[in-house]
């Protein structure tokens, strides 16, 4: 079965409330579908997350339920119409999915027609590794490689050079290009306020700016919204 993914860069676009940027999307992407599990182990505190989480969906007449609720999340997974994993360190919810064996479960589950929606960190483990996220290593999970229902790298939160800035650090294309330096997946660099839809074999660029794509040993080019990534990244329909 073809796999329904919605993978948005960040919960917040500046100037707008939590998740507002992203409504039409999520709402046209659940369509049909009245129950949400939630995955919040990107952040520390369970509890209050999925409060935020849960009074957003209600607003788009969503139920949502929560992973950390559930004594066996394995099997929450498994009856879940729909799965959203949110945003925060990605190293931490990385390690968390690892020790509660869920990157199978949540990648067999979508296979089977479970919705899928991640942001942030929730888009970087969508990934075949979390290698081109932005965070620090807090923890230290067993292993970066993540759950693969993408064929490709995804850099969410991008930023483009501020030739104004005195900061003398890397910038974020320096950091992607330093990773096809010694890894062969193209980088797809979701500015704030851009999502993936992937429906029906098809990756579609949606949202308010462009997107930047990088290949190795090809120049960065830039993909404006309501166009598709697939020849660009030469990824399968599937």
């Amino acid at each position: 079965m073809l796999r329904n993914l919605l993978l948005i860069s960040s919960s917040i676009l500046y100037g707008t409330d939590f998740l507002d940027h992203a409504e039409v999307e999520i709402r046209d992407h659940l369509r049909g579908v009245r129950s949400v599990l939630f995955v919040p182990y990107a952040m520390k505190e369970h509890d209050p997350y999925h409060a935020k989480v849960r009074a957003r969906l209600e607003q788009m007449d969503l139920e949502c339920d929560s992973i950390h609720l559930h004594p066996d999340p394995r099997e929450a997974v498994k009856n879940a119409e729909s799965i959203f994993v949110g945003g925060g360190n990605t190293f931490r919810l990385l390690k968390t999915l690892y020790e509660k064996d869920l990157l199978r479960a949540i990648r067999e589950r979508v296979d089977r027609g479970a919705r899928y929606i991640g942001s942030s960190a929730g888009t970087n483990v969508a990934c075949p590794t979390i290698r081109t996220t932005n965070d620090m290593p807090v923890v230290e999970p067993p292993s970066l490689t993540a759950m693969g229902l993408v064929p490709f790298q995804i850099n969410p939160h991008y930023l483009d050079p501020d030739l104004s800035s005195r900061h003398m650090g890397e910038t974020r294309e320096e950091r992607i290009r330093e990773y096809l330096e010694e890894n062969d997946l193209p980088v797809v660099g979701l500015r704030e306020g851009t999502m993936l839809r992937i429906e029906n074999g098809n990756y579609l660029l949606k949202g308010v700016t462009s997107a930047r794509i990088f290949r190795k040993g090809r120049e960065a080019v830039e993909i404006e919204p309501g166009n598709l990534l697939n020849s660009i990244l030469s990824v399968p329909s599937w």
